[in-house]
């Protein structure tokens, strides 16, 4: 019989301010100009609706949590904008993970001038103590995490000579 381990962590990426600024721009375009349309301009009405389009999109990537499942030696990272839609962005075997340590330790020492694909699952957020972590996959990604101690436990369970805690 086979245990499986199965965690799961939600992250919010902090909020843009110039993400903020455009969703509050887009909101008021689109209002002004499908006023406009009402009184009996039509390019003005269909502006107004293509600029309500724009905003809708602007408010799903604005709201942005990062969803971390492990299970059974897997990490799924999936997007979730506004709390409504889901995407999963991706899926990583950790039998090729290279190493995983928080983002400032020494662990990653000799990692450093390696060039690698920097993609960013946190909240983007510097906090003290650091909360972030790095995980080098063997595919030349560099992966910036925030998991909870209890994902950071699990992944530590099935390879402790790659996990490291500080």
């Amino acid at each position: 019989m086979m245990s499986e381990t199965y965690v799961e962590c939600l992250v919010k990426k902090k909020s843009n301010p110039l993400t903020r600024f455009l969703r509050i721009l887009t909101i008021m375009l689109a209002v002004g100009f499908i006023i406009l349309g009402g009184a009996g301009s039509l390019l003005a009405l269909l502006i107004g609706l293509g600029m309500a389009a724009v905003a809708y999109f602007v408010y799903l990537n604005a709201d942005l949590e990062y969803e971390y499942l492990y299970l059974d030696k897997e990490l799924t990272v999936d997007k979730v904008m506004a709390k409504s839609r889901r995407k999963r962005m991706a899926q990583y075997d950790l039998n090729r993970m290279e190493i995983f340590a928080p983002m400032n330790s020494y662990h990653l020492d000799s990692f450093k001038n390696r060039t690698a694909k920097t993609i960013d699952y946190s909240s983007s957020e510097e906090k003290q103590p650091e909360a972030r972590y790095v995980m080098y996959y063997d595919s030349g990604e560099r992966i910036v995490l925030e998991p909870n101690q209890e994902m950071i436990r699990a992944i530590k369970n099935i390879a402790p000579r790659k996990v490291f805690t500080d």
